[in-house]
């Protein structure tokens, strides 16, 4: 199978490589962080300056209609420099429910202000009963006439302190976990009712508890099919975790490499530590790991548009398993070989340790999806 990219990708990741190498250097990043918003507008406008943003449109709508190898790219580059702007919950969650559910009117009013970087999305689907499931919805959304009335509270909400949208799961029928019954709407994150407490999470994002207490949602503001969402979520979803296996392909790597360099100067009885042979054979066993990661992270941008709902999520179940699995041994054996130096606040090891954890659970973590892939039978069929 040929893997060789196309000119034009190579150009994208190459372009995303240098402005990421300039103006994303770990001590920046730590000003970045420092922002009001926990992130930096400026690098935004640097990513629509260079045509990130337009990356799930048509070129029709401004974009240049990027599929998922484009988005592995992109997200492998922003997991070696694990950046804080809200690119996932932006263009791959809220880019999604627009390429996939968005009416006419909704993607003509949305696309070019996020094309040029001037609206933020968020996804708000966890709830506190919730855990990974995503059918599980205590939500509720009802008719009044044209409009919806949407009650709830969602956690962990991914930047949605600073989104100018949220994109919203809530109940239009039945029980608490059926799966149908679900309806996704776009709720206008100033909208009268809604309710946001922003908060940093442990790898240095920001995110939001929001609450919605009679919030009225337009007709035209439904994704898709009110009564039966849920495969418009699966389906964003999946995209999602395809681009969070890149994104953590490319923190492990440069984990991995940061070990390596500092086995070479770290001086233990006389000589380099990475002269001892068990230590050695740690740093090969975590490029194993990476090595595999990396091509679970392209099973996933080759399975992020298969047709059969069912066969694409036992795919993306298995991905979250090596995945996540890959990034816990990297992540921890990078914090054991640099010793005491890698949980500092002032060391990067650390960094790309959390942000991996973080990784591995967004959207169901190994063990999770282990459990799913049990359900449905193993990822390959008897």
């Amino acid at each position: 199978m040929d893997f060789d990219l196309t000119e034009e990708q190579r150009l994208l990741q190459d372009s995303l490589a240098r402005l990421l190498a300039d103006r994303y250097g770990f001590e920046q990043r730590k000003e970045y962080m420092k922002a009001p918003e926990g992130w930096s507008r400026e690098m935004w406008s640097s990513y629509a300056e260079l045509g990130l943003l337009g990356l799930p449109f048509s070129e029709e709508e401004g974009g240049f209609g990027g599929g998922p190898v484009e988005t592995m790219l992109v997200a492998e580059q922003m997991g070696r420099a694990i950046t804080l702007e809200p690119w996932l919950p932006t263009m791959v969650l809220g880019g999604g429910f627009l390429r996939h559910g968005g009416n006419d009117a909704l993607r003509a009013e949305f696309a070019p202000k996020m094309v040029a970087g001037e609206l933020l999305m968020a996804f708000a689907h966890t709830e506190r009963q919730s855990r990974y499931d995503l059918h599980d919805v205590a939500s509720t959304a009802r008719r009044d006439g044209s409009c919806w009335v949407l009650d709830g509270r969602k956690g962990m909400v991914l930047h949605g302190d600073s989104a100018d949208k949220l994109v919203v799961t809530a109940r239009t029928a039945g029980e608490r976990r059926d799966h149908r019954g679900i309806g996704v709407f776009v709720v206008d994150a100033g909208a009268q009712g809604v309710t946001r407490r922003g908060y940093r999470t442990v790898d240095g994002q920001r995110a939001a508890e929001v609450e919605l207490s009679g919030v009225r949602v337009d007709g035209g503001a439904v994704l898709g099919d009110p009564a039966d969402g849920l495969p418009l979520v699966d389906r964003v979803v999946d995209e999602a975790i395809a681009a969070l296996a890149a994104e953590a392909v490319g923190a492990m790597e440069v984990a991995h490499n940061m070990t390596v360099d500092y086995m070479k100067t770290r001086q233990q009885f006389g000589r380099p530590i990475g002269s001892f042979q068990a230590l050695q054979h740690r740093a090969a066993d975590m490029l194993v790991q990476l090595e595999q990661a990396r091509s679970m992270a392209y099973f996933a941008a080759m399975s992020a548009e298969e047709p059969d709902a069912a066969e694409r999520r036992k795919a993306m179940a298995a991905v979250k398993v090596q995945i996540g699995r890959s990034a816990r041994f990297v992540g921890q054996q990078a914090i054991q070989l640099h010793g005491g130096i890698a949980v500092t606040m002032e060391y990067a090891a650390g960094h790309y340790f959390k942000r991996l954890t973080v990784n591995d659970a967004t959207f169901g973590d190994a063990d999770h999806h282990v459990r799913a892939l049990a359900e449905a039978g193993g990822a390959l069929a008897a």
